[in-house]
């Protein structure tokens, strides 16, 4: 991924831009040796500001920030840290879709299959990869792949960045909702250890159907939500406004800290300072070191106790206690 140009400022980091106008300013200046204190505290500045401004975004702004057109995707993490890897193709059934790349590689000492979703990076790769919505012919190839993993012992890693399935007619008629409910049912009972990371948008079924895990994590930034904000704005207001898909995004409890409150995340990965975006190599080094640290956890379970831990796990989702009055 091309990291040689500033990733576009989000709107909420409008105080950023006009301090970095500011830095950039006094080093073009002839004499810019004599501002150096001045430079160096108003790059201090910008440093606390960053913090300040990215520890207490909203949830709306959580979302803009995984939806970063510089965010780290599945294939930027594959070529960073998954060694040896090789792309397996097709559903044998239908065809192949580039929203799922899925394939074996090597992470840290394991020998593992990769899945996950794929955005795409220019315009034409983003119509090509249906920005990230699978058809049912995605989910069909990560299922056999996953059975494959299953023949051979190996665990499966997914990576999940979809705002949902896709949803045309010509999904619809090849069995979208019968492919990700036949993903959720298999995956509840593969043999096999299965971590799953959030790493950037997790929308509904579409995350689901590669989400059934034995440990599912998120990166700080990362929404993992029933329904986007929008959806839920445009079902309940009529509308998909600023107001409207903020007051959505509250109450869909969709950040990584409140999935983690509410038991439907294991842990959350920390990001770099202000995002995946601005240093994707740093986050990339965090996704692999914790991937290594949860695939050691789970290689040491046997396969019985990994198909009854992960029913378990999702059996409780969603259960809580009414008090008498």
């Amino acid at each position: 991924m091309d990291t040689s140009t500033e990733p576009p400022p989000l709107p909420f980091e409008a105080p950023l831009v006009e301090l970095d106008a500011q830095i950039r300013a006094l080093e073009a200046r002839e004499d810019a040796e004599d501002f150096t204190d001045q430079i160096e505290s108003l790059r201090r500045n910008r440093e606390d500001l960053l913090d300040k401004i990215f520890e207490g975004l909203d949830p709306v702004n959580v979302v803009k920030v995984a939806r970063h057109p510089g965010r780290p995707q599945t294939a930027d993490y594959i070529n960073a840290f998954f060694r040896d890897f090789r792309e397996l193709h097709g559903d044998r059934r239908f065809g192949d879709d580039p929203a799922i790349i899925t394939g074996f590689g090597r992470v840290g000492p394991y020998k593992v299959l990769v899945i996950g979703h794929q955005k795409g990076r220019t315009t034409e790769e983003r119509i090509k990869c249906h920005f990230g919505c699978a058809h049912p012919e995605g989910y069909r190839k990560a299922l056999a792949k996953m059975k494959l993993a299953e023949k051979f012992g190996l665990p499966i890693v997914t990576l999940i960045d979809t705002p949902g399935a896709y949803p045309g007619m010509g999904p619809e008629e090849r069995g979208q909702a019968e492919a990700i409910a036949m993903n959720m049912r298999e995956m509840s009972r593969l043999r096999t250890p299965i971590i799953s990371v959030i790493i950037g948008e997790g929308g509904s079924g579409g995350a689901l159907g590669i989400g059934v895990a034995d440990r599912v994590d998120m990166l700080q930034y990362a929404w993992y939500s029933v329904i986007s904000p929008e959806g839920c704005a445009a079902i309940l207001w009529k509308e998909a406004n600023e107001t409207t898909n903020a007051a959505a995004a509250n109450a869909l409890a969709l950040t990584a800290k409140d999935n983690l409150a509410n038991g439907i995340i294991d842990h959350i990965v920390e990001e770099p300072r202000g995002g995946a975006h601005r240093d994707p190599a740093e986050a990339a080094d965090r996704l692999e070191r914790h991937l290594v640290d949860r695939l050691g956890e789970v290689a040491r379970l046997n396969p019985r106790t990994l198909v009854e831990n992960r029913y378990e796990k999702f059996r409780r989702m969603g259960s809580f206690c009414v008090e008498e009055p």
